[in-house]
């Protein structure tokens, strides 16, 4: 069965190419498309998709309005927010309203696409450059609470390493030798043993445990 999703921008020409992105994939299915808030909700409710893609800035709704009304009406569908604006309070905002992933519109396709099958997974993904970026500042202080690495197995420290450095699923496959499926495994595994929800909780637990220092 395709992942069904919709499309939720006020240009046509990111509708556009996100459409060719994503029903490049076989087991993904673009069901409709909104030119803004108002009717991307109305969209959501009444087709009810596993993933719903929003712009942050959109007319009549913006997109972090349309994620609390989703959550509220349909809370079954998963929100991605897709943005030029890299921004922290947006970040913030957007995961505070409900929304399962955050990516900026110049991540390359394969992160889209990564991050449309985690969210109707029930997963996070958050796009690798606001993670590293958020999690600079812990590169630049000192450790204030040294956490023990030893709950996690040799390579679980390796996959939380690795998105540290903000590197995507596909990219820690290819850099362990594993399948994406092996990494998203880890991940959840990692989410669950140290208490976050999402890669910046992971990442943000690496570098604040000195799990960066170590050789």
């Amino acid at each position: 069965m395709k992942t069904r999703v919709l499309l939720a921008d006020d240009q046509v020409s990111i509708r556009t190419g996100f459409r060719r992105i994503l029903e490049a994939q076989h087991d993904l299915q673009v069901v409709g498309e909104a030119e803004n808030g108002v009717t991307a909700l109305a969209a959501t409710r009444s087709l009810v998709p596993d993933v719903l893609l929003a712009d942050i800035r959109m007319p009549e709704m913006n997109g972090l309005e349309l994620t609390r009304e989703v959550m509220q009406s349909t809370p079954s569908v998963h929100v991605v927010i897709v943005t030029t604006f890299d921004l922290d309070e947006y970040v913030h905002a957007a995961l505070g309203a409900g929304a399962c992933g955050f990516l900026l519109k110049r991540s390359r396709s394969a992160v889209l696409i990564e991050a449309v099958r985690a969210a109707a997974a029930g997963d996070s993904m958050i796009s690798p450059e606001i993670t590293t970026r958020l999690l600079s500042r812990f590169r630049n202080r000192p450790l204030v609470v040294h956490q023990s690495s030893e709950l996690l197995t040799k390579r679980e420290q390796e996959v939380a390493r690795l998105v540290a450095e903000g590197m995507t699923n596909a990219d820690i496959g290819a850099e362990l030798f594993i399948s994406a499926g092996t990494v998203k495994t880890h991940l959840a595994h990692l989410q669950k043993k140290l208490k976050v929800q999402n890669r910046v909780g992971i990442a943000a637990w690496v570098w604040g445990s000195g799990l960066m220092e170590e050789p």
